[in-house]
């Protein structure tokens, strides 16, 4: 056995031990052997005591990217305030000749044509930076419609409003109009630019082609030269082209779904109906000239292809 220090101790078996015993050389060697031993021991530990700890790194963040680009699809309902600017001519329809009224005749009115919209849409965006580029789709069920009554004013011998009667029946007024018009349905084809004020929300304005189709129905009714009260139904559906303008917020609710609120102004334009009248009972009839607007307020969902990227950092 060697003891170095006091602190170690070495051990070696009996017969190995014995063969030292009083050999100074052989005990010589045997100290620097458990010198060097105890020399190892100590560096390995100090080493050891030395070494940095080690540490696991923490996994980057996973954040979500908000991004418009991509296709969509959705639905909306809503009302809209239209207003038909409608005039009608009244006119002889032996001759063609426009009639020059007498007073008390209205040929002439506006009038209001509200009522509840509801339809679907289509279309794609394309984001560059905060700016947003897209075109956009739509076609609307609509149940706007309005009236409106009109009067060719009788003389008292029944005048350019009663051709051919000597004397005034009595209770007429004249020959008079009964006019409805329908906005039956109507769609728009836009681009929108936009700004995105925050990562989920769109605020952009649009415009471009919109079309429709109005139906027109008139009740005229009159007197024959035998004083006789004689009347006519008529009806007439045209399908109109013209733009639009107007503006909406589009918020995202998550990677697929959007909602909006959207406003849009819609004009169709002037139009020319077909021609009403009392012949061959009685030359009277009447040309009807219009022009449609509208103001539509509306909100919507999306479905959308694409929505936020996952990105990491």
């Amino acid at each position: 056995m060697v003891q170095l220090a006091g602190r170690f101790r070495f051990i070696l078996p009996s017969t190995f031990s014995a063969g030292w015993k009083g050999d100074p050389m052989k005990n010589a060697a045997l100290k620097v052997l458990a010198t060097a031993a105890f020399a190892t021991i100590a560096a390995t530990s100090a080493f050891a005591a030395d070494m940095a700890p080690r540490y696991t790194k923490a996994p980057p963040p996973v954040v979500e990217v908000w991004n418009w680009t991509g296709f969509y699809i959705g639905g909306n309902v809503g009302y809209s305030w239209g207003r038909s600017n409608t005039t009608l001519t009244f006119y002889d329809t032996v001759t063609g000749a426009a009639l020059v009224l007498p007073p008390g005749s209205f040929p002439g009115s506006k009038f209001n044509m509200d009522g509840a919209i509801a339809g679907g849409q289509i279309g794609y965006n394309w984001q560059s930076s905060n700016w947003v580029f897209g075109l956009e789709a739509d076609l609307q069920w609509s149940d706007e419609k309005g009236s409106a009554r009109y009067l060719c004013a009788a003389t008292a011998i029944g005048g350019v409003c009663l051709p051919g009667l000597t004397v005034l029946p009595p209770g007429a007024t004249g020959t008079a109009v009964a006019y409805d018009q329908k906005l039956e349905w109507f769609g728009t084809a836009r681009g929108r630019a936009g700004v995105s004020v925050t990562p989920q929300t769109l605020l952009y304005v649009t415009g471009g082609l919109a079309y429709g189709s109005i139906k027109t129905t008139a009740a005229i009714a009159g007197f024959n030269a035998q004083g006789v009260a004689i009347g006519a139904v008529g009806s007439n559906t045209d399908t109109r082209v013209g733009w639009t303008v107007g503006a909406g917020a589009e918020f995202m609710f998550n990677r697929n779904w959007s909602g909006k609120i959207e406003y849009l102004y819609m004009d169709l334009g002037n139009f020319n109906i077909a021609n009403f009248t009392l012949a061959p009972l009685a030359p009277i009839g009447v040309r009807v000239s219009s022009n449609f607007t509208d103001h539509i307020a509306r909100v919507g969902i999306n479905y959308r292809w694409g929505g936020p990227v996952v990105a990491k950092y």
